[in-house]
């Protein structure tokens, strides 16, 4: 069965992401995904690998409503992304919570600035908006650099930053691409332990690693891509380490 257009669809029982058939082709004959069937529940964590060009990034970003399926349609949150309306996209987005590689820090925003953006957007009180920042600023060890700005920050603390950013909010859904690949090992887990902390709190995460000593640490789900199909699907041991 199809699913209806962006005001009717409904996701399956506990899916805060599905995708159907999807295909992405940027040219004719080239396919950075296709025909990617798979489901994401509510608090469910995957890990998503495969090779450089194998399709991570551009599920994200179809995910993330950031580009349109050549093939396939995709719900998200019970939105047809697929169809969405381009004032719609803003709304839907609000309830995902994305760190891309490039983390797309505001140089000229402090870090306490940037992660209170987050809040502000989607309409947090005032009141709340700081203790809210200082309090995951403090989770992700930040707290102290919270007036300084993010070009004054390390690799690894502008990648903290951009998680500490996409978590505030405590989104649906969470798309991270790699967002241990800077850290040294003992801060990798304990911002991977905050992502899992996240999905027990009912987000449904998606973490694209190429480390797969964190996939079989944590034993979640585990997504595979070769030239952008989905070859394997393997169910984690649904418990943390």
């Amino acid at each position: 069965m199809r699913p209806r257009d962006d005001d009717a669809a409904h996701p399956g029982a506990g899916a805060l992401v599905r995708l159907f058939h999807v295909s992405k082709s940027y040219q004719a004959g080239s396919w950075a995904l296709r025909d990617v069937s798979l489901e994401l529940a509510k608090g469910e964590f995957a890990f998503l690998t495969g090779p450089s060009g194998a399709g991570k990034s551009t599920l994200m970003r179809l995910v993330f409503a950031a580009e349109q399926p050549s093939e396939g349609q995709i719900l998200v949150l019970g939105r047809n992304v697929s169809r969405i309306r381009p004032s719609a996209i803003p709304a839907l987005r609000r309830r995902v919570g994305v760190v891309f590689q490039d983390f797309k820090l505001l140089p000229r925003r402090t870090v306490e600035a940037n992660v209170a953006l987050a809040l502000e957007v989607v309409g947090t009180p005032t009141r709340q908006v700081r203790s809210r920042v200082f309090t995951m600023l403090k989770r992700v060890g930040l707290q102290h650099r919270r007036y300084h700005h993010p070009l004054s920050l390390s690799g690894g603390e502008q990648q903290r930053l951009a998680l500490a950013r996409a978590l505030v909010t405590e989104p649906e859904v969470l798309l991270a691409d790699e967002p241990t690949g800077n850290l040294d090992p003992d801060l990798t887990l304990e911002i991977m332990d905050l992502i899992v902390d996240a999905a027990a709190r009912g987000t449904a995460v998606f973490v694209a690693t190429h480390d797969h000593a964190l996939i079989e640490r944590y034993g979640r789900r585990h997504l595979h891509l070769e030239d952008g199909r989905l070859v394997q699907d393997t169910p984690g041991r649904g418990h943390r380490p």
